[in-house]
This record gives structure tokens, C-alpha cells and sequence, in this order.
């Protein structure tokens, strides 16, 4: 039912450039795909640091709760692994985009990569906002911004997901009856792709024999929401300082206060 009423609007969303056509997509289908948002030279460091730091220990990172096997890779806290990383949760095409979905205040909650390797198992099926009660309420909670390192393609395990869940008031974990069917995400390296956190998703199955890929997540939640990556203790004292003095980035690890939560001693810690 889901699929035959993504059929009737279209199929789904399309590469653009074009903000305003990405912001009916998210509405539409709970995902837009900004074309070549990463440029050549900008996507070859990125990707290089990420398979750089894949490489430098190949069993860190494995048995992420979701996943069926050991066979794909997530890296930790990109935050604090190189400044092309903080760029991207600063992407403000990204930024624009959260806004659409959650409004004006939100805070970054994690940022990783997860590199699908040759032979990789499929993802458990999840949506981003899945430790939210149910009945969801009418407006998304996270945003997922999805930065292709690497073409994806349904046969390396390119992000399947199900059109229109995130117009449904639960995840796949609460869903009786049939399972709705899935599409693959494909699309060309360099490109931006933004999730609502309430639609249904996961990694797709790597059915090649030689080709990993790779994207990294920069996952973004209403500021009540506690964030998945605990910033104070995780972040090493330079990027933290950083934090402190960079007032775009402070806002996104939460030193800032807002409406009365992340007080100081009972007072508010604003922008400078």
C-alpha cells in the first residue's frame, strides 16, 4: 500500500540541487537527494580519511547492535577525527535541511561512518527516532543527513528504505501484518541524501564480491533529546575547545542552554 502510493506521487525523490524541490521531497517521501554536494576534490580527502582510518585497525567497529553480522564497519566519533569531519556537520545545505524537518534549534547527536563491506549482511529494518513512544506525533524528531563516500547501488548495499513510512505513527518494530517492501537508495558518490527520522530504513545487503562503500551519518535530534554520542567525555580537549569558542559548532554538542535545560548552576549558558 505504502509502495503503490509512492507509485501514484512519482516513484520517489530525485538528484537536484534545487533547495526548495528538496524540501517537497523530505515532505513527500521522507528523503531528498542533493546532486554533487560534495565536490571531486572535497570528496576524495573525505573518503580517503575515511578507509584511512577503516584501515588502521579493520576489527574496530564491528557488531553495531543492528547489524545481522560482523562483516560491516562503523567509525566512532568523527568529531574528533579531522576537521573535513566538522565541516560536514557545518554543511549548511545539510543545516537548512534539518531546519526544514525539526526547526531552528537542534543539536548533533552523533556522527559516524559505516563502510558496508563485500559479502555484507543487511541491517536490522529501524527508523532513526525508534526510542520515541508510540504514537509518533505528526512531526519528525531526527534528521539523518547521509553523505555518499562511495556510488551507491542496490547490489553493494545501498540504504534500503520504505517510501512513505514517515508518514506512519510507529517503526517497523511496532508494524503488524506484511512487511511493506523496500527500494534501494541509488546514487552517485558526492551526494547529500536526508532522512526524516521516521522513515523506515536499513543497510542493504552487499552482494558483490570486491566493492565496499561507504557514507557517513551526521544525525541530528530535537535539543531534549539525549544525544547518542556523549560529547563531554568522548571529544579530546582540542576539539572541545574548539567547541566552546566555534558558537555554530557549540550550539550543535549542546554547551549552549535551551529553555532551561544544559543550565550552568542554575543560568543559562547563551551565545556569546
Amino acid at each position: 500500500m505504502l509502495n503503490d502510493s509512492a507509485d501514484a506521487m512519482g516513484g520517489g525523490p530525485k538528484l537536484t540541487e534545487d533547495l526548495e524541490e528538496a524540501g517537497r521531497d523530505l515532505d513527500d517521501y521522507g528523503l531528498c537527494l542533493i546532486a554533487g554536494r560534495l565536490g571531486a576534490d572535497r570528496l576524495q580527502t573525505v573518503r580517503e580519511r575515511v578507509y584511512q582510518l577503516a584501515d588502521v585497525d579493520i576489527t574496530a567497529g564491528r557488531g553495531y547492535r543492528l547489524d545481522t553480522d560482523l562483516t560491516n564497519q562503523r567509525i566512532w566519533s568523527l568529531l574528533d577525527k579531522g576537521d573535513e569531519f566538522v565541516d560536514l556537520v557545518l554543511d549548511e545545505v545539510a543545516l537548512n535541511l534539518t531546519r526544514h524537518l525539526i526547526g531552528r534549534a537542534f543539536l548533533l547527536s552523533n556522527v559516524t561512518a559505516n563502510i558496508t563491506q563485500p559479502g555484507g549482511g543487511e541491517m536490522a529494518s529501524h527508523c532513526d527516532q525508534g526510542y520515541m513512544p508510540t504514537p509518533y506525533p505528526p512531526i519528525p524528531v531526527a534528521a539523518n543527513s547521509m553523505w555518499l563516500l562511495d556510488t551507491f547501488t542496490d547490489a553493494n548495499g545501498g540504504t534500503r528504505y520504505v517510501p512513505l513510512s514517515h508518514r506512519l505513527d510507529h517503526g517497523p518494530g511496532e508494524h503488524e501484518g506484511p512487511m511493506p517492501d523496500t527500494v534501494a537508495l541509488e546514487a552517485p558518490a558526492g551526494t547529500l541524501a536526508v532522512m526524516d527520522g521516521r522513515l523506515w530504513h536499513r543497510t542493504g545487503n552487499n552482494r558483490t564480491s570486491a566493492e565496499r562503500r561507504a557514507a557517513i551519518f551526521a544525525y541530528y535530534t530535537r535539543p531534549f533529546i539525549r544525544q547518542q554520542e556523549n560529547w563531554f567525555l568522548s571529544l579530546s580537549a582540542t576539539t572541545m575547545a574548539r567547541a566552546r569558542t566555534d558558537p555554530a559548532l557549540r550550539r550543535l554538542v549542546g554547551v549552549d542552554s535551551w529553555r532551561g535545560l544544559g543550565l550552568v548552576d542554575g543560568q543559562e549558558r547563551a551565545p556569546d
